[in-house]
């Protein structure tokens, strides 16, 4: 397994990520135990979860799961970088009650500490806002985030969903407030889908942010679907296909590694590891053998050739304001 910095900070993880959002939904507690075993042994220190996963009536599944795990011992816990989350709403009857959600300090605070019980941990290593809170002032979200920092409950706080512009309001309230503010970026970012590139990505770099991208191979669709959809099954990608200029891209991008020989899904992985600002995408098995196909990407390095022609089939948006003005 390779290792980087996450963004600006000294702490070093894997170049993949563990998501566990399958864990509780698709996959059963035993076989989300196994999986997260077998990425350990293969290196893998990074896993994401949020407070919300296990959805529904079983919110917060999921972070029990972890937390099970971590309860068996053998230095589990002290071996992962443990990254959640939090924003949507977690009230146990699934009213529609104030301060059940979003990032005001009472919610944070709340949320901290219910996760901390689920996860059977006394720290987060990195605590993300799920999504961008437009009524909370980051003034207050970030005494919140310095108040748990100084519990020792978080230790660093990342975001998710945000804009570039959103990624610069924090750290620059996190710097009046002498506070370390933001450390990375999670967001939708792959092959067939750039946007990230244009303000997301070059903010993160400038603030110093790790990103990491999930949904690596856009809902299967980099994963080789035209293949699987001949061969039966293309899953959640077969709305993706009846578009026609997306069909068209992803057989070129499927016979472009036919002709090299190699695995789409690995492919889209290694691609992302080439990408700057990445530290490394998130990848969300339900197997363990899904798990291996993924880390097989880290091996992975490709061509020139291979790179070009991902280029020509995906091309990027370029950076802004090039990309929409002159």
């Amino acid at each position: 397994m390779e290792y980087t910095q996450l963004g600006r900070t000294g702490l070093k993880v894997s170049r993949i990520v563990l998501g566990t959002m399958n864990f509780g939904p698709q996959t059963d507690e035993a076989d989300s135990h196994t999986i997260m075993d077998v990425a350990l042994d293969a290196g893998v220190n990074f896993f994401d979860t949020a407070n919300v996963y296990g959805w529904g009536d079983n919110k917060g599944r999921t972070e029990e799961i972890i937390g099970t795990w971590f309860a068996k011992g053998g230095d589990r816990r002290d071996k992962v970088v443990l990254a959640t989350k939090v924003f949507g709403n977690m009230g146990s009857d699934g009213a529609d009650w104030p301060n059940q959600d979003r990032l005001s300090a009472l919610n944070i605070r709340r949320a901290v500490d219910a996760s901390l019980r689920r996860l059977q941990t006394d720290h987060i290593d990195l605590y993300q806002f799920h999504h961008v809170d437009r009524t909370t002032p980051w003034d207050e979200i970030w005494q919140a985030v310095d108040v748990l920092v100084q519990q020792g409950k978080i230790l660093y706080a990342g975001s998710s969903n945000h804009a570039g512009w959103h990624i610069a309001q924090a750290n620059e309230a996190a710097r009046r407030r002498g506070s370390y503010g933001l450390v990375s970026e999670q967001c939708l970012y792959n092959l067939a889908e750039r946007r990230a590139e244009m303000e997301v990505i070059p903010a993160a770099e400038a603030y110093g942010l790790g990103v990491i991208p999930w949904s690596p191979l856009q809902g299967g669709l980099l994963s080789g679907a035209i293949r699987k959809e001949r061969a039966g099954g293309a899953g959640r990608s077969v709305e993706s296909l009846a578009n026609t200029k997306v069909r068209e891209q992803v057989q070129a991008y499927e016979d472009l590694l036919d002709k090299h020989g190699l695995a789409p899904g690995e492919v889209a992985l290694a691609w992302l590891l080439t990408r700057p600002g990445v530290t490394g995408p998130i990848v969300g098995p339900r197997t363990a053998d899904q798990l291996g196909s993924a880390l097989r990407a880290v091996e992975l390095k490709l061509s020139d050739e291979v790179l070009a022609g991902l280029e020509g089939i995906f091309p990027g948006p370029g950076p802004s304001p090039e990309a929409f003005a002159w």
